[in-house]
């Protein structure tokens, strides 16, 4: 099943002096892992960037429909012979060159992301045994496409994830949102959209309730951060740590507002967009609440959930269908200044 992703379409918070209970670069359990998976990585950027000929890039085009389809957005012209034309304008360009540079610079032989791909999938291999292990491959198309996921492919626009400094970044986009197109948030997204796939989380998608939506976003970083564990929430759930931090030092005040606010069941579409769809603040309930902070809270649910069941396993918890059984059972109420 294809799990396609634009990541740019998906109270007074105070910074205290860290604790145990507010590392939010602590790690999760970490299994003895028996079967390492060994991922390897197609490079094309090189390939589609250096194409000069017509028959070069029809060539490519037909080898990689799901490129052509996604990262080049074959729907959006009239038809392919205006495609290719101005595929090949675009990719005559010299600033082309200076992009294959800075993606050289950023990621050099792709080392770092072979082993964050190979610790995810041996993760995913441990909890799941009979997973399917996808083909990963990489390409660059002048900023067009950043991710396709699936259950058996898996595409990188490494140009969208050049991070801060880059000479070229993807345009029209709100900071709070381009920050998160770095190379170290590329595999924890990829296991994001696998958390959040049917194959893995049986939310029910019959409940249109704000919680339904909480838990199911929670469970996905849940199982994000179990596929690398010692990666930070921050980077999991695309916050800052002063935003980590100072949610977890505010969880009171943002429960009470869900509460008294009666938000759990809230089934309007309308309100829901302001506490799970991207935004730069929850400004309901403050100017410095970040934004998505329902979808930080069904983690926090989730997190709570699997501490009072040790002996439910990973895979179970995800399969639960109920929102409100899961909510029910974890026992979910932040005491002032913690999350349980």
């Amino acid at each position: 099943m294809k799990r396609k992703i634009w990541l740019f379409s998906m109270l007074a918070i105070v910074l205290l002096n860290s604790c145990s209970n507010n590392d939010e670069t602590e790690c999760v359990f970490q299994p003895a892992l028996k079967n390492d998976a060994t991922i390897e990585i197609e490079q094309l950027e090189d390939v589609l960037l250096d194409i000069q000929s017509k028959d070069s890039l029809v060539s490519f085009l037909n080898n990689h429909p799901i490129i052509t389809n996604y990262f080049l957005r074959r729907s959006s012209y009239p038809n392919d012979s205006v495609m290719m034309e101005t595929l090949l304008r675009k990719y005559a360009n010299p600033h082309i060159d200076t992009l294959q540079m800075e993606i050289d610079r950023v990621f050099g032989d792709l080392s770092q992301l072979k082993d964050d791909l190979n610790t995810a999938f041996s993760h995913l291999k441990y909890y799941y045994p009979e997973a399917q292990i996808p083909k990963v491959k990489t390409v660059a198309t002048g900023l067009d496409f950043d991710l396709y996921v699936s259950d058996s492919l898996i595409v990188i626009g490494l140009d969208y994830y050049l991070g801060q400094g880059a000479k070229y970044r993807p345009i029209n986009m709100y900071q709070y949102i381009l920050k998160r197109y770095a190379p170290e948030y590329i595999v924890p997204s990829i296991m994001l959209l696998n958390g959040i796939a049917p194959e893995y989380n049986g939310t029910s998608v019959k409940d249109k309730t704000i919680l339904a939506d909480m838990i199911s976003y929670g469970k996905s970083f849940y199982f994000a951060k179990h596929m690398m564990p010692c990666t930070p929430d921050s980077v999991i759930i695309w916050y800052t740590t002063k935003e980590i931090v100072g949610s977890r030092k505010n969880v009171d005040i943002i429960w009470t507002h869900f509460v008294e606010n009666e938000l759990l069941f809230e089934t309007n579409h309308m309100v829901k967009k302001k506490y799970i769809d991207d935004r730069p603040k929850t400004y309901e309930i403050g100017d410095e609440a970040p934004g998505r902070i329902g979808t930080w809270l069904g983690w926090q649910i989730v997190r709570k959930y699997m501490a009072e069941h040790p002996d439910v396993s990973l895979p179970e918890m995800m399969q639960m269908e109920s929102p409100q059984q899961l909510f029910k059972e974890s026992k979910f109420k932040p005491d002032k200044g913690g999350i349980f």
